[in-house]
């Protein structure tokens, strides 16, 4: 039906939907490179903020625990529907759409079928957003849990998760070579909200929040996007657009001595002249050091 109206005259078409049914390695196959694939995220946060009422500090601290789901932004948060319409997005948009979708595959490539095994890895992985792991290092830790395993399967059910746009892997590259290393990636999710709901409590990590944001922000902002290695050091995240690199730290709070040395260390050992930023949620610490601009995390998302 898309090929036949493609070829009429002043038509513009446009296909979205569940992703259990065509995803953008499937269009290529079926509309043989005929399309321009827009891709989506849940609400930035300056896109929140219109739909909140709530001070800046307020509306972040809700952004945080809910996500930016464009119907969570509008809901009453306290009616107790959040994490009703959250759950049922995991339930029946993720891990529905994923079964289903490996179910109509008539293939031997890969095979979805133990859902509980899906959501355990979907639960480590958003356990550990922001830490470099490998599938060795996720199969060694559901073994470790009693779950025989092979790093093959690991791979194919992680795989799963990142071609439904659910998790996005980061690659580590080389600042002195300029070339991608192949060891550990990092795995930031789609949405606070979701990650909030699946994840107990206890194993709430605000460092690693702030960091999933400003990696999904990026993103937005038309990036392309590494984890930084530099002799022993780590740099957060590097950011390429058009040709231009700028290299960003996150960090929730520097004014502790040792944290702001440890933070700018790998900025300071960088010799190219592109920007280099770190983003922090205190306000002691803003400004200029030689070159390396300390920026309050909001005002950065609201530029």
């Amino acid at each position: 039906v898309v090929d036949s109206l493609y070829v009429k005259e002043n038509i513009d078409i446009y296909l979205t939907g569940s992703n259990a049914y065509m995803l953008s390695s499937e269009l290529a196959t079926l509309l043989t490179g005929r399309y321009v694939e827009i891709k989506m995220l849940p609400l930035s946060f300056q896109e929140y903020r219109t739909t909140s009422e709530e001070d800046i500090s307020k509306s972040f601290a809700e952004y945080l625990k809910n996500g930016g789901m464009p119907l969570v932004a509008s809901m009453d948060k306290k009616s107790g529907k959040v994490n009703s319409y959250l759950e049922g997005i995991y339930n029946t948009v993720i891990v529905k759409n994923i079964e289903d979708r490996e179910r109509r595959k008539n293939t031997d490539y890969r095979k979805i079928t133990d859902i509980s095994l899906l959501k355990t890895i979907l639960k480590y992985l958003s356990s550990v957003i922001g830490s470099p792991v490998s599938m060795r290092k996720i199969a060694d830790y559901l073994v470790s849990n009693g779950r025989k395993i092979s790093v093959n399967t690991v791979s194919d059910y992680v795989d799963a998760l990142v071609e439904s746009f659910i998790l996005y892997p980061v690659e580590q590259f080389d600042v002195i070579g300029k070339k991608i290393l192949n060891a550990s990636k990092k795995f930031y999710i789609v949405d606070m909200g979701i990650r909030n709901l699946i994840l107990p409590r206890k194993d709430y990590d605000f460092g690693a929040t702030i960091e999933n944001i400003v990696y999904l922000e990026l993103l937005r902002r038309g990036n392309q996007i590494f984890v930084g290695r530099l002799k022993d050091v780590e740099i957060d995240f590097i950011a390429e657009k058009d040709g231009i690199y700028t290299y960003i730290q996150v960090c929730a709070d520097l004014t502790n001595e040792k944290t702001f040395e440890r933070e700018i260390r790998p900025l300071r050992l960088i010799t190219d002249n592109y920007p280099k930023v770190i983003l922090t949620m205190d306000y002691n610490t803003l400004g200029n050091y030689d070159g390396i601009e300390v920026i309050h995390l909001l005002d950065w998302l609201q530029k």
